[in-house]
């Protein structure tokens, strides 16, 4: 009788998994769809239930933050921390010490989408308190944001003006403040063709702002455009908003570390500290050796554990966490904190995995980068090994969940098995990626990535028939 039972449940699953290959096929020869790769496993026994160009080289887009992921889990540790500093200087400068935290912000952590964020200088009002507490009157120097603990490289390879003009560009620093952007807003006037209002926030001067905005009539089209002149901080607003309208873009600051440093001045002396200098920024060059600061500490801030950071990341696929994890990681294993120095740390824990090194090409960490490839395989290869592993259930909570949480919030939320799905969203001009775990029927927990590129389809299309792969894998 067992011998028939298990005869009969081999029999379903093999029925399964011609089920499953006709329908992805049909799904693959869509008009439009581009250059398909994709894999899945089961993850119990490891067997290959659907491939097609698995061995190929995709751009894989935010995709590759599984892999800076999965090296920082195991590199880092889950419960890893950063610690900020700020010390007074024989100099009589004060410095605040940068450490690759990327937390200093008014985001909350852990992970809730239902959260509304703190005031964005929620940390550098902290520190100020703190210092005052410890008894400073009076700075008799700069007050210097010091980002030395990783060289000055703002941007990895092969990010393009266009990224680094966006809020999903922002330059990489190890003092990182509300994520290194600035929110503007425009609101229009009370009267119609009167220039509308234009503010910041936080409100300080990182940017020269040219103001061509003008209020129109109630029901006319909001069109805004904005336009950052080369090699400067100004930007130019142009173009209209309409009676009752509002408009806000998050805008990338230059010098993270002098916005840091701006940002704890002003702190300062609206708590009554007299302040001898200017704020000012401190960066050491790439192959220069790092020197650590020295002085009295007055102030001090710990970030959550890594896992808690590394949720958010992946929830809302944030480019500059995944980047600083990258940097960090190089840096606890003894290199220097570089892109580079990442890319190589990252390339030897994966062909210590057993992938093969033509299975990847690695350029940052976040995958912004349009010289990142990877093969599916070697992501339902790292996927496959970290859900066979013991802390297993704490790494699948990283990714959103379909439906239900994070970029996946407003896809398979209209069928109730979504929720089974959860898995990381990369996208890119000409490229749609999914990858994770899907909760099957007949098959249990299987690993899975789709990858996408040079689609012709518009991208709402392209990701719906992403959205219909991942939802006949849960059969």
């Amino acid at each position: 009788m067992r011998r028939l039972f298990l005869c009969w449940l081999i029999v379903a699953r093999v029925f399964a998994a011609d089920v499953l290959t006709p329908k992805l096929d049909a799904l693959l020869k869509k008009p439009g769809v581009g250059f398909a790769g994709i894999h899945v496993v089961q993850v119990s026994t490891g067997a290959v239930l659907y491939h097609r160009n698995e061995h190929r080289l995709f751009q894989p887009a935010s995709n590759l933050k599984l892999l800076t992921s999965a090296l920082a889990w195991d590199r880092l540790k889950p419960d890893y921390r950063y610690r900020t500093r700020v010390i007074v200087e024989d100099s009589g400068d004060l410095a605040l010490i940068g450490s690759g935290d990327p937390s200093l912000s008014g985001r909350v952590f852990p992970y809730d989408k239902t959260d509304r964020p703190l005031p964005p200088l929620i940390a550098t009002d902290d520190l100020a308190d703190q210092i005052v507490a410890s008894g400073v009157q009076r700075v008799g120097g700069n007050i210097i944001g010091d980002d030395r603990l990783y060289p000055w490289d703002p941007y990895p390879p092969s990010w393009t003006v266009d990224d680094t003009n966006n809020d999903y560009g922002a330059p990489v620093s190890a003092l990182t403040l509300n994520e290194n952007v600035i929110k503007l807003y425009a609101r229009p006037a009370e009267e119609v063709g009167e220039p509308a209002a234009i503010s910041l926030s936080p409100a300080l001067e990182m940017f020269s702002i040219e103001n061509r905005v003008l209020t129109t009539a109630r029901g006319t089209r909001k069109q805004i455009r904005l336009e950052r002149i080369p090699a400067s901080n100004q930007w130019r607003v142009t173009g209209t908003i309409p009676l009752g309208g509002a408009f806000s873009e998050l805008l990338p600051v230059d010098d993270p570390a002098l916005f840091a440093a701006t940002a704890l001045y002003d702190a300062l002396l609206r708590r009554g500290v007299a302040v001898a200098g200017s704020a000012v920024a401190r960066h050491r060059a790439l192959g220069e050796p790092y020197v650590e600061p020295k002085g009295r500490e007055v102030a001090s801030r710990t970030s959550p554990p890594l896992s808690e950071l590394l949720q958010v990341m992946n929830k809302v696929s944030h480019n500059l966490f995944a980047e600083l994890f990258l940097r960090e990681a190089a840096r606890v294993s003894g290199s220097d904190a570089t892109t580079a120095a990442g890319a190589r740390l990252l390339s030897g824990y994966l062909t210590q995995a057993g992938n093969p090194v033509g299975d990847f090409h690695l350029d940052d960490g976040s995958g912004l980068s349009r010289n990142a490839l990877v093969t599916p395989r070697l992501l339902t290869r790292l996927l496959s090994a970290k859900a066979n592993a013991d802390d297993h259930d704490a790494w699948i909570a990283l990714l959103p969940i379909g439906g239900e949480d994070g970029t996946l919030e407003k896809r398979l939320c209209c069928v109730s098995q979504g929720r089974n799905i959860q898995a990381k969203t990369g996208s890119l001009d000409r490229v749609a990626a999914l990858s994770g775990y899907a909760k099957s029927k007949t098959h249990g927990l299987l690993a899975f990535s789709i990858l996408l590129n040079n689609f012709a389809l518009k991208e709402a299309e392209v990701r719906k028939v992403v959205d219909q792969m991942a939802l006949a894998l849960l059969q």
